[in-house]
């Protein structure tokens, strides 16, 4: 069995998600085990707040020691008939399961939103991460997936911290574990769980790098940036998070940031609204914190979004666009991963100057170049050390059929998610070779030569 750790309307589905209340009291999320959704028997629970007006909108649990050993028990049961279950039966299900959230991306939306701040446009196009913090998507996509007719037990949900990390680290049945969240945790599951034998694949952090050549269509390049910088308020792993200007195309910073000027910050379930909040307050005292030691090292602010008012919204964890100019490599706002909607700017003279910087940033997720050369994109593609490369895209996750191939500081593990490398993740090769020959039962004494086939 593999856990998957990622720091989901027709029916009406709130219920079984939580204890209705009457009171005061905010709701507490389930767990899923055995296809039941249960309430944890646990004494420590988390707080679920709404991150553009930091109230309490719900409980999560850390489940205990026994509970996390029920959805253990329950994969196992069930894997002994999943095992046998034929190709075409599992595609019906999972055909019927993507039909649902088709059907319910709505519903979906609005949960990644209450919970996790992005706009509902942003929301729509998403894929849940199932952090403590947001339950409540996951929790839906389970109660999507049961009704797709799934065996109980194929599907398990826990919830917790630093416990949970280790159970799953650690259990011998779980044989398989993917991660995706900061490099901290993912260095430290790779580590764990690769030592307890068990595969692990860790898509962590990154630095991801757009490189704007003079040639480049200004005006579609300055809107693929500002896109591509502040949607989801910088808060994805592929967000474009450094822009390298080339040459001449340093001249453009002015028409940049009068664009990041005109998006609009707001709850994200407000019409109109361009990004929404941060998800707690310690992400944006983060970020704040790391624009400002870019200024104390000498890098220029063009537009700072620190001070941010959203009418209605005072306690929201609210940033609005930022621009860090001048920036140079050795700088922290450059080193470290930011994971909010600020912008850092460098410069440099030549193409092969820009790919040199990138290369010796330790990450290695993404990165884009805008040009209209043939010739300068395939240079570029070619000479670049990062797993995924787009030419005039500025967030180049691959369609599904490919794998995500984030690579060097960006991940650990053998073999990435999605795509063919995704099935193999989960997948145990066995060989079985088979000889039948008339004259084995004349031999009469053994062979103690190397036996092949065809012999």
């Amino acid at each position: 069995m593999a856990a998957i750790l990622r720091t989901a309307f027709r029916h009406k589905l709130i219920p079984p998600l939580g204890r209705m209340c009457y009171s005061s009291s905010p709701p507490t999320t389930k767990l899923f085990i055995d296809g039941k959704f249960i309430e944890s028997n646990t004494s420590e629970w988390l707080d679920i707040h709404n991150p553009a007006t930091n109230e309490v909108i719900g409980k999560v649990p850390k489940a205990t020691q026994e509970e996390m050993l029920a959805a253990v028990n329950s994969c196992e049961r069930a894997y002994v008939s999943w095992s046998e279950t034929s190709v075409l039966t599992r595609q019906q299900i999972f055909l019927k399961y993507q039909q649902l959230i088709k059907e319910n991306l709505t519903e979906i939306a609005k949960l990644i939103t209450k919970e996790q701040g992005k706009t509902l446009a942003d929301a729509e196009g998403d894929v849940f991460r199932g952090l403590q913090r947001v339950p409540g998507t996951a929790m839906l996509l389970a109660k999507l997936f049961q009704d797709t007719g799934a065996p109980d037990g194929t599907l398990n949900i826990i919830h917790g911290q630093h416990d949970a990390v280790n159970f799953i680290c650690d259990h011998p049945a779980i044989k398989a574990i993917s991660f995706v969240g900061s490099n901290q945790a993912g260095e430290y599951i790779y580590t764990r769980g690769s030592k307890n034998g068990k595969r692990v694949q860790s898509n962590m952090g990154a630095k991801n790098h757009g490189v704007v050549m003079p040639d480049a269509n200004k005006e579609n390049t300055l809107n693929q940036l500002v896109g591509a910088a502040f949607g989801a308020a910088g808060q994805r792993c592929m967000a474009l998070s450094t822009a390298v200007l080339v040459g001449e195309a340093r001249n453009w910073l002015p028409e940049l940031v009068e664009k990041a000027k005109k998006l609009k910050v707001n709850a994200g379930d407000q019409p109109g609204s361009d990004l929404g909040p941060l998800i707690s307050p310690q992400a944006k005292s983060r970020v704040c914190d790391l624009v400002q030691s870019g200024v104390n090292e000498g890098a220029k602010l063009l537009l700072d979004g620190r001070t941010v008012q959203v009418k209605g919204y005072e306690n929201g964890n609210f940033v609005g666009p930022t621009i860090l100019a001048g920036v140079k490599p050795h700088m922290k706002c450059y080193t470290e991963e930011i994971f909010g909607p600020v912008l850092v700017v460098l410069e440099a003279d030549t193409l092969d100057e820009a790919v040199d910087i990138i290369n010796q940033n330790p990450y290695g997720n993404g990165t884009a170049i805008f040009t209209t050369n043939g010739a300068t994109a395939r240079r570029y593609t070619h000479r670049v050390d990062v797993g995924q490369v787009g030419v005039n895209v500025p967030i180049p996750v691959p369609l599904p059929m490919f794998s995500f191939t984030g690579s060097r500081g960006s991940f650990r593990g053998d073999t990435n998610f999605y795509g063919k490398q995704g099935i193999q993740f989960y997948t145990q090769t066995k060989t079985v070779t088979s000889q039948w020959k008339e004259e084995d039962s004349t031999l009469s004494g053994p062979a103690v030569v190397m036996p092949t086939m065809g012999r």
